[in-house]
């Protein structure tokens, strides 16, 4: 399998994070607009084995707002209102999975599987 994927983890809430909005950006660009699904994944990958060049990149996670559509009271401005994670892909032929966890306060990530 190659391309590349996220999913987003709610541990606030200790479930999938559904209907989160995603960008994917390439020196400044928006490659990819998305919303995570009931699974808190994409339907499908942000970008497919085609797709990939190596270089940088800029996965925009919109933490904020998926916190207070669920009806958490957040501050203006929230702690966390957009996660920002800069990579980079080495290898085009290579599957590249990148998680979040992520609660109003606090984030973590990986290169998954």
């Amino acid at each position: 399998m190659t391309g590349l994927t996220t999913h987003v983890l709610d541990t606030m809430h200790g479930q999938p994070a559904s209907g989160l909005g995603i960008r994917l950006k390439r020196d400044g660009v928006i490659l990819v607009e998305a919303i995570t699904n009931l699974d808190g994944r994409l339907d499908q990958p942000l970008l497919s084995a085609g797709a990939m060049t190596p270089g940088a990149y800029r996965l925009e996670f919109e933490v904020g707002e998926y916190f207070r559509d669920l009806g958490v009271a957040l501050p203006r401005p929230a702690f966390l209102e957009t996660v920002a994670l800069e990579f980079g892909l080495a290898d085009a032929d290579a599957h590249y999975h990148v998680p979040l966890l992520v609660s109003p306060y606090a984030y973590s990530t990986y290169r998954g599987s």
